[in-house]
């Protein structure tokens, strides 16, 4: 069956709406950064650029570290827009643009976010390199997805629905990360749950002028434990893109830079250098 015109956007010049890239312009392993400006410090470390496009938010270096081509693609904030990344890369690998079909053979891509995040643990130091296990959604992205769970994801959801019951406007959604990435991307890198907040300010417990429709997130979050499992930091990308990508059949990992300790109110003084660190051992480990 084909696919309308108006559920995939093609542009004039063949490439993918928003993201503006061609099929032949990704590799198989893509590296994604919230920060527009981000792809340029991982790219300068590639041994050769062969190609460089943006669109709005969205820029892309596609080049070579050593003999394995790697993309890497800024999203933009928010799993508003990691919904849009994620159907568009997909459908540069999945679907024919000139019949407009599913390709009979699909590729699964190699996904890695490189992001920012806070800690809520107070063990977790600024500084740290975390690897996110699960990605645990409070925003509403899969509500318009057919999501299926693992037994093992079901579990951990139920004490999860328990812990965070009594918020009924809240219907989160939690998905494990590729446990291939997350042996070699994330070998002996500390790992945790990591939770997904639709904004920046109250929905990731932050009071400034507006008050907090949920007082004291921060100890309702860091207070939970399931067995082994805690929730260790919060950002805006990690769920919506592990669970897309299962949806969609591709491996992913979120690799976390700790730039802030919230239970210890205190924000890095080198955050660039905390990032830095992230990027070249993705890099080494790719």
């Amino acid at each position: 069956m084909k696919i309308s015109e108006s559920d995939l956007i093609i542009n004039a010049d063949g490439s993918i709406y928003h993201l503006n890239l061609l099929p032949e312009d990704i590799a198989d392993t893509v590296i994604t950064v919230g920060d527009p400006d981000r792809v340029g410090e991982i790219s300068k470390y590639f041994d050769k650029i062969e190609l460089q496009k943006g669109k709005r938010e969205f820029i892309t270096h596609t080049g070579y570290v050593g003999k394995k081509r790697v993309t890497v693609l800024s999203t933009g904030i928010g799993t508003d827009n990691i919904d849009i990344v994620f159907n568009e890369l997909d459908a540069l690998v999945n679907i024919d643009f000139n019949t407009r079909e599913i390709k009979k053979e699909l590729t699964s891509l190699n996904i890695i976010r490189v992001g920012t995040s806070g800690a809520v643990q107070s063990d977790i130091p600024m500084g740290t390199i975390l690897a996110s296990s699960y990605g645990l959604g409070m925003d509403a992205l899969m509500n318009y997805y057919i999501h299926e769970v693992s037994q093992q994801e079901r579990g951990l959801m139920d004490d999860i629905s328990a812990h965070f019951g009594h918020l009924s406007h809240i219907n989160p959604y939690f998905t494990a990360a590729s446990e291939t990435l997350l042996n070699t991307i994330g070998k002996d890198l500390p790992k945790g749950i990591t939770i997904t907040a639709p904004g920046f300010y109250a929905p990731q417990g932050r009071l400034v002028r507006a008050k907090n429709a949920v007082p004291n997130f921060i100890d309702l979050i860091n207070s939970f434990k399931s067995n082994q499992h805690r929730i260790t930091n919060l950002e805006m990308e990690t769920a919506g893109i592990y669970a897309l990508a299962k949806v969609l059949g591709h491996q992913a990992i979120s690799i976390n830079a700790i730039l802030a300790s919230r239970v210890n109110f205190e924000f890095s003084k080198e955050p660039n250098k905390i990032v830095e660190q992230a990027i070249k051992l993705v890099l080494e480990r790719i």
